[in-house]
Formats: structure tokens, C-alpha cells, sequence
């Protein structure tokens, strides 16, 4: 793996910086019978101990800051609904860094100072909204900063102020897509491209809002403990996100074991920030399922190059002792003719095992009898395709909640 110039001394930096002013990175460096002094060629980046969203929790609300408290211009943070939320702080120039790295990642996707520019997300303590709000700012976009929800001034918007890219979830821009086909809009928007993040989704799903919009989708990659959206982006050709190799470093780890495993092969993305002051993270666990492509991209950029999210290594569920990410079931409902891809999957169980209940919605209202036939059909194709037997609950189209913000893609039985 070839780093950017600069890129070693910028780690050494950091990870000076970690030690000398972040207690708990530094008893676990102490641990480890690392000093900073140690790191001096990039190999040696895999010997300093991970960071997980676990020490986060444990250093709330701001026991991972690198910086005085009067040096912060912002905090944001995750919504917290499986415990106490991560806080980030930014100093000045974290803010200054975030917008060239969404700047940068905009002008990678093809965005462009004539593009009239819809954030169609919640603006906040989620970072999506702001990050892509002040890297369009930055190229010379005109943004509409509509925030999430209200789906029809959002559509009132698109076609008033003649909106060319717009970023949301892959959910509500299919949302979206759906609204447009049914009311025959679509000619009223010089809609060109959508960029969308902060949930995974699968390859069928981009053929079908691309197909329903009539545009580009583009795969945007970030979180909210890095920095926020602006760490990879894809370009034109769509093969693969290219990181923000000036600010930030990747490696890909087995998740069981935490070794490193060379570049092409899949497991779980680990990233360290390199010119962050406020609270940079050392070898962040982002358990993120993704691989690093070691290809040249058609582009001619060069760096690092991600391939698009799988999934999370905590999506994974284990049915009838079968591993199955909700990407796999999506990518098999979209084969299915008939379906739409709004769907939810309910995890139950049974005489100790776990099964797996898929609920999704037909793009159109059917007939007893065609929706007797659609459902036997798509029930057939998923047990097919994943290997067990899964429970398949063919839904009325509407009947499942939309959501500007992730879906909710899995839930346990009541």
C-alpha cells in the first residue's frame, strides 16, 4: 500500500499528539509497549491498539479531545439510540479540513460550481447535512439546504429552483423516485445526479433509482466519528470510492482476529485520521465490511480506492447457522419482478434457533391471486438464493415507514 507524500509525517504527528494529550490512546499504547517514537515506517502503523466506538462511549461526553475545550467551534454526534452517543468536537481548522475534504470528494463525483445543489438531509447534530452543505458551498454550487422530510416542498424545490444534484439516503431518494413515476414528473427536473450515504446499500438498488431517475447515483462514504461525510467518494465510473489519502489512512483487518490482510481482500475498514486536532483517532474500527481495490482507476486518480460498503460487521445475522447481511437479501428481492425494494427484515426464534422473516412491499397494488402468485414466487427465490428456508410477507405498497434519515432494515419480533 503507497501512502501520499507527507502522509508518515502527518501520522507521527498525530500520534504524537494522542499520547501527549489523550489519556486512555496513551494507556493503550502503554499497554501495548508502544511510544511514539516506535513509529517509524508505515508498517509499523499496525502496531498501535484500535479505537472503538466503545472507548467513544466510555470517553463521554469529550474524554478523547486532543485540543483545550476553548479551542472547539462545533460539536456533533450520533443519535445515541443503542447507548450514550458519540460526540466529536472540531476546532477551526477541523471545519476548514472537513469542507476541502467534501469539496474534494464533490468535485470527484463530477459536481461542478453550475449545479444546483439539494441536501436532502437532517441538519443538526448528524454531520451528513453541513458536510455536503459546505463542500458545495465551497466549489461554487447553489445550495438548497431543504433538510429532511416534507417530501412535497422537496419536490416543489426540485423543479422551482431546477435542481441538478440532490444527496439523501438510497431509501428516500427511492422514496423519491417512486412519487416521481406515479405523479409523472420526472420531466419537470433537470435532475442529473444523486449522491447518496449513510446507510449500506446494494448494486440493485443504484440500477433502480438510476433507472427510475433517470440519473447517476453516486456512492458517498463517511461517519460521524471520523469527520463525516468527505472521507471517499466515488467518481464517474463508479468502481470503487476514492479515499481522502491527504487526511486520512485505511487498512482492512479479519474482524475476528484483527490482523491485517492484504489489499483486495475483504474484512473490516480501519482508518486513522492524520490532520485532525480536535479528536483524531488512531486505527478506528469502523466495522465497516469493505476491501481495498488494487487496480488503477480509469480516472487516472491515484491512492487508495475502497470498494462499496457490504455491510456492517454487526448486521450480520446468523439464521439456521447460515451467515446473511441484509445487502444479500436486497440484492435478491430486486431480481424479482414485481417487488419493490422497500423492505424490513424481522429476526425471530424458535426452539433456540433464529429465523428470519422477510416483509417487502409489491411496486403496485395486486389482486389476491397475483399477490398469492408474487409471493410464492419471491419466497421461492430467497430460500433459493440464501441457502434456508426464510419466511416472505409480500406487503402493500406505502405500508412500511419512510425515513429521510437510515432505515430501519432489521427488526426483532415482538
Amino acid at each position: 500500500m503507497e501512502w501520499e507524500q507527507g502522509s508518515m509525517e502527518a501520522l507521527q504527528r498525530t500520534v504524537r499528539r494522542v499520547w501527549d494529550r489523550v489519556p486512555l490512546t496513551r494507556g493503550k499504547m502503554e499497554k501495548a509497549g508502544i511510544t511514539p517514537d516506535d513509529i517509524r515506517r508505515p508498517e509499523d502503523l499496525r502496531r498501535l491498539p484500535f479505537t472503538t466506538k466503545q472507548d467513544m462511549r466510555d470517553a463521554y461526553p469529550t474524554g478523547l479531545l486532543a485540543c483545550e475545550k476553548r479551542d472547539l467551534v462545533r460539536f456533533h454526534a450520533s443519535s445515541g439510540t443503542t447507548g450514550k452517543p458519540t460526540v466529536v468536537g472540531y476546532t477551526k481548522n477541523d471545519i476548514a479540513t472537513w469542507t476541502e475534504c467534501m469539496a474534494n470528494c464533490l468535485e470527484t463525483a463530477g459536481v461542478t460550481a453550475d449545479d444546483t445543489f439539494q441536501v436532502i438531509l437532517g441538519y443538526g447534530l448528524f454531520t451528513g447535512a453541513l458536510g455536503f452543505h459546505y463542500g458545495a458551498e465551497a466549489i461554487g454550487a447553489a445550495v438548497v439546504p431543504t433538510g429532511g422530510g416534507f417530501t412535497e416542498r422537496q419536490l416543489l424545490l426540485m423543479e422551482d429552483l431546477g435542481t441538478t444534484v440532490l444527496t439523501s439516503t438510497p431509501s428516500y431518494a427511492l422514496h423519491l423516485a417512486e412519487l416521481i413515476r406515479e405523479r409523472n414528473l420526472r420531466d419537470r427536473f433537470p435532475l442529473r445526479m444523486v449522491i447518496l450515504g449513510g446507510e449500506a446499500w446494494s448494486e440493485a438498488m443504484r440500477e433502480r433509482i438510476e433507472k427510475e431517475l433517470d440519473v447517476v447515483a453516486i456512492d458517498s462514504y463517511g461517519l460521524s466519528e471520523i469527520i463525516g461525510p468527505g472521507v471517499a467518494m466515488e467518481c464517474g465510473h463508479r468502481n470503487g470510492l476514492h479515499l481522502n489519502s491527504k487526511h486520512f489512512l485505511a487498512e482492512i483487518i479479519d474482524p475476528v482476529t484483527g490482523e491485517t490482510l492484504p489489499d483486495g481482500e475483504e474484512g473490516e475498514l480501519v482508518i486513522t485520521t492524520i490532520t485532525k486536532e480536535a479528536m483524531p483517532l488512531v486505527r478506528y474500527r469502523t466495522r465497516d465490511l469493505t476491501r481495498i481495490i488494487p487496480e488503477p482507476c480509469p480516472c487516472g486518480r491515484t491512492g487508495i480506492r475502497l470498494a462499496r460498503v457490504k455491510g456492517r460487521s454487526d448486521d450480520m445475522l446468523i439464521i439456521r447457522g447460515v451467515n446473511v447481511y441484509p445487502s444479500q437479501v436486497e440484492a435478491l428481492l430486486a431480481r424479482i419482478p414485481g417487488l419493490s425494494l422497500n423492505y424490513q427484515l424481522e429476526v425471530s426464534e424458535k426452539d433456540y434457533m433464529k429465523e428470519l422473516t422477510v416483509h417487502c412491499e409489491s411496486e403496485e397494488l395486486l389482486d389476491a391471486e397475483s399477490a398469492e402468485t408474487l409471493g410464492r414466487r419471491a419466497s421461492k427465490k430467497l430460500n433459493e438464493g440464501l441457502g434456508i428456508r426464510v419466511g416472505f410477507n409480500l406487503l402493500v405498497p406505502g405500508i412500511l415507514e419512510r425515513s429521510t434519515g437510515k432505515a430501519v432494515r432489521v427488526k426483532k419480533a415482538a
